[in-house]
């Protein structure tokens, strides 16, 4: 029991001393103001510490398991500090340490990335097999192409597999290279169909006998990249996209002609295209018809030249050299000219003229023949068809009011010609154009009105500048009159009430041995009414010292700890 009771005794003791230090602190004005101040300094401390502790910037995002460990067992040896981020894939250290750290870790071979290049193949084994090397080049092409892939922005990391070409002597046994590439995707990225094609394209084109249709490409969530999205008609996507940029190319000519003419939004137009996206070429052959020997063109041309009977030529000898030469008559030294003349008359009598004669004479033209290949673009126009709708004049009667007339016939005819020759009519491809004049019953868009001043992008951002800060400068304001002001205002009209009770008693003190003395009293204590009038406005109609107790009661009630603190310093004083 008399434990207990000590017990009890050492905690009520306890809880009184406490008791005890926070009626001493309740009492004095100055805990409040120490309160503040701590809270102050601790602020400013913080944000001092704030502001010298280290920015960190990132040094490395995306990083495997296996080169993080790496990068920080090193980080951890050089005594570096690192924080992680984005859910332990990104790596952050001090901003100014960033180039530092890279360079350094990248003579290190840091981080490797997850897959290999052509650094493979830098320290292969002497007595390497065949089948070991292909298998080792296959492995380098996939992580080059793999880097390749992930230096593009939406990429955060990519997977490939190749199955390369089978070469082989017989044309069907050979098998074509295929390849399969997976790709992670960054958060909230995506690729379009260009950027699709342009992996598809660079992946075809680094590996042999690799043709684009070969090369499969998925996402991280299954889905297939690469396949040819076909719509109604057998088109894909990108066809379709032509067709109808096209049509919007031929509207926007008929419309940029005809609008100045008949004013804006007064004037529609629709066109329609068949585009042949097939691939054909044809090859032709003409040949022209006979012409005359004189415009011909020779090509070639033989004759020949036949004797029949008669001597013709002289009987010959021995077949030789000089058996076909023909005989020379000697000249004689001693020779008359009647004998020469009847040598040559004997020679002649011995030669007879053949009996028949054949000519032969065969000549070759060229033929007249036209040859022509011909090789028809993909995506060519085979027809055109378009419609324009032309709303009614509008004009002002007599009266004022608004009145829609039809076009002329002229009018329409010049229309439809405009359009002929904006759009490029060709009746031999088919096309058609049809122009029909009729009243729009609403306008579908009003023309643009220049927005008012106060709708001007550039002021709503100044405004939206200027109210923050009035904003941050109202939040300061109410601040002040609603929470500093009245601390401040209430412990100043608490000293001036001390010093004025320490007066008033100092006062009442010497009443009766002066009239000038009570005479200051009684001015002191009218200016002590004029300070402290009633909530109402009215002063208190009481003696000056039943209105002083009055007073004291009321800021005893209001505030106890200042009327103790003055009547402690009474005490001290005394003391």
């Amino acid at each position: 029991m008399s434990g207990a009771s000590t017990m009890e005794r050492g905690g009520t003791s306890t809880e009184n001393g406490f008791s005890r230090i926070l009626a001493t602190l309740r009492k004095s004005p100055l805990v409040p103001l120490l309160v503040v101040g701590a809270a102050i300094i601790a602020i400013v401390i913080a944000l001092l510490l704030w502001a010298q502790s280290p920015s960190y910037r990132v040094l490395y995002t995306n990083l495997s398991e296996a080169d993080g460990g790496r990068i920080i067992s090193e980080l951890d040896s050089r005594g570096v500090p690192y924080e992680f981020s984005a859910g332990g894939k990104t790596l952050l250290v001090p901003s100014d340490q960033v180039h530092k750290l890279r360079l350094q870790l990248a003579e290190q071979g840091l981080p490797e990335g997850g897959n290999v290049g052509f650094e493979l193949m830098d320290n292969q084994a002497f007595g390497i097999s065949q089948f070991a090397e292909q298998i080792n080049f296959q492995r380098s092409l996939e992580g080059e192409l793999a880097h390749s892939i992930e230096s593009l922005g939406p990429v955060a990391r990519a997977r490939i597999h190749l199955a390369m070409a089978k070469p082989s002597v017989f044309v069907r046994e050979r098998k074509p290279a295929k390849a399969s590439v997976v790709l992670t995707l960054q958060p909230g990225r995506s690729l379009n169909e260009g950027q699709v094609s342009a992996i598809v394209h660079m992946v075809s084109s680094s590996v042999p006998d690799l043709t684009a249709d070969m090369v499969t490409l998925v996402d991280q969530r299954g889905r297939l990249l690469s396949s040819e999205d076909k719509s109604a008609g057998g088109l894909s996507t990108t066809q379709l996209d032509y067709i109808a940029e096209v049509e919007r190319s031929y509207q926007r000519r008929i419309q940029n002609i005809l609008e100045p003419i008949l004013g804006m939004q007064n004037v529609h137009a629709q066109v329609a295209a068949q585009v042949d996206f097939s691939q054909r070429e044809e090859t032709s052959e003409r040949y022209g018809p006979n012409q005359s020997s004189e415009r011909a063109a020779v090509r070639s041309a033989q004759q020949s030249l036949s004797y029949r009977g008669g001597d013709g030529l002289p009987e010959g000898g021995v077949p030789g050299a000089l058996t076909n030469t023909p005989p020379t008559t000697l000249p004689s030294p001693i020779q008359t000219e009647g004998e020469e003349n009847a040598q040559d008359a004997n020679t002649q009598q011995d030669k007879q003229p053949p009996d028949d004669v054949q000519r032969d004479s065969v000549i070759n033209y060229e033929v007249d023949r036209n040859v022509a290949h011909v090789q028809y673009q993909r995506g060519r126009i085979e027809r055109l068809s378009a419609a324009v709708v032309v709303d009614y004049r509008h004009i002002e009667n007599e009266e004022g009011e608004a009145q829609q007339i039809p076009l002329a016939e002229s009018e329409i005819a010049q229309i439809e010609r405009l359009v002929r020759q904006a759009m490029g009519y060709s009746e031999a491809r088919g096309d058609d154009i049809a122009v029909v004049n009729q009243p729009f019953r609403q306008k579908a868009v009003e023309a643009a009105l220049e927005p008012a001043w106060w709708q001007s992008p550039e002021l709503q951002r100044l405004g939206f500048t200027l109210g923050r800060y009035l904003l941050v400068t109202l939040v300061f304001l109410m601040l002040y009159w609603l929470l500093l002001r009245p601390f401040i205002k209430r412990y100043t009209q608490a000293a001036t009430q001390a010093q004025g009770f320490q007066a008033s008693v100092g006062e009442d003190e010497t009443v009766g041995e002066s009239s000038g003395a009570l005479s200051g009293q009684a001015d002191d204590a009218d200016e002590m009414e004029d300070e402290l009038y009633e909530p109402t406005g009215q002063p208190s109609k009481v003696s000056a010292h039943a209105r002083d107790l009055e007073i004291l009661q009321n800021m005893a009630q209001e505030d106890p700890r200042m009327v103790a603190m003055i009547i402690r310093g009474w005490i001290h004083d005394d003391a």
